[in-house]
């Protein structure tokens, strides 16, 4: 039977108390966003919260992959074989884009925009349906990538017609850095921002930490909590916010290039990242290439890529989690056996 299952929000967020809370929610992304502000003048609460979620919505649809936007133009381009000018604002999207990607072996490519479509994934609803073999296998000898663009100023050009470039998993995290901008901007400095499981902190609230929760993957509630920092920013990709079963087997959205397959070795990573001003964008982007990396290789990845705070679950249901992310770890009843990495 054909089952859907989109997360609208895989990280539980602990803001209950006595201090003035202004929340907002909205679909954006594909996903449910979440922003919460604690100010005592209420109506500068909502004009932050309102300033975010304007943000948020002119970034999806400056930036949406299949449907007409900026991005959408850029990869007909792409596919004619034609330069396209582009804003300046997309031109350092794509060049960051090419630099996370690189950091990360080219597991996270937001070029492989023809591959998601083929698995069905570009769309809000999709179907229980495999691509055709040797769609992928034509795909695979293509091998487009984001690296394969070049620009020169606001112009880019592509030496393979069949980039089409996708930042479905880069533009959550960008819009994290943007609300913190814009919250701070309106005088807000404590605020809780969820996309979809991607999550800042900015403040605290009413002097504790904010806490969230760390989603289990086949389980209701949550595997752990954690307290963020303020301007930490935490990120999970799991295999099961976008994905679609037949014959008993989970087909996620996370798909592996070097295979044209969906990566089926993980269920979860979660990264916490500190401080920063990309923080936001790292979660995002970061979390996708160690989810892929594999069992093998997802630590020595992590650790090339600077990142000292992960946990992963993978297919079997085992917990592997980093010793410093392990230290900050609270769990809601027993604690579950785990594996602890250096």
């Amino acid at each position: 039977m054909h089952r859907l299952l989109i997360a609208l929000a895989f990280l539980c967020l602990a803001a209950c108390g006595r201090t003035a809370i202004q929340e907002q929610q909205a679909y954006v992304f594909g996903t449910r966003v979440e922003v919460l502000v604690v100010s005592d003048d209420p109506e500068q609460g909502r004009k932050a919260i309102a300033a975010v979620l304007r943000e948020f919505d002119r970034l999806h649809r400056s930036f949406h992959a299949w449907q007409p936007s900026e991005l959408m133009a850029l990869n007909a381009d792409i596919a004619a074989g034609k330069p396209h000018a582009v804003s300046p604002e997309l031109a350092g999207y794509i060049r960051d884009a090419q630099a996370f990607a690189a950091q990360g072996d080219h597991l996270f490519d937001p070029g492989i925009g023809e591959l998601i479509h083929l698995w069905g994934f570009q769309s809000d609803e999709f179907k229980a349906e495999l691509p055709p073999p040797e769609a992928i296998a034509a795909w695979l000898k293509l091998h487009p990538s984001i690296a394969d663009l070049s620009l020169d100023g606001d112009t880019v050009r592509s030496r393979n017609r069949h980039v089409a470039l996708d930042f479905g998993g880069y533009l959550k995290g960008v819009a994290l850095d943007r609300a913190a901008a814009i919250l701070r901007e309106q005088g807000i400095h404590n605020a809780l921002i969820n996309i979809g499981g991607n999550v800042m902190a900015l403040g605290s609230k009413e002097g504790r930490k904010w806490r969230v929760g760390i989603q289990h993957p086949r389980q209701p509630g949550p595997l752990a909590t954690l307290a963020l920092e303020d301007g930490e920013a935490i990120g999970t990709s799991g295999d099961y916010q976008r994905y679609f079963e037949l014959e008993g087997k989970r087909y996620p959205h996370l798909l592996d290039p070097r295979s044209g397959m969906p990566a089926d070795h993980t269920q979860a990573v979660t990264i916490v990242i500190p401080p920063g001003p990309r923080a936001g964008t790292l979660s995002d982007a970061s979390s996708k290439p160690i989810f892929i990396a594999g069992p093998e290789h997802w630590r020595d990845l992590a650790r090339r890529m600077e990142i000292g705070l992960v946990l992963r679950v993978n297919r079997d249901n085992r917990i592997f989690v980093t010793e410093a992310l392990r230290q900050r770890l609270e769990f809601p009843g027993a604690v579950p056996e785990m594996t602890v990495i250096p």
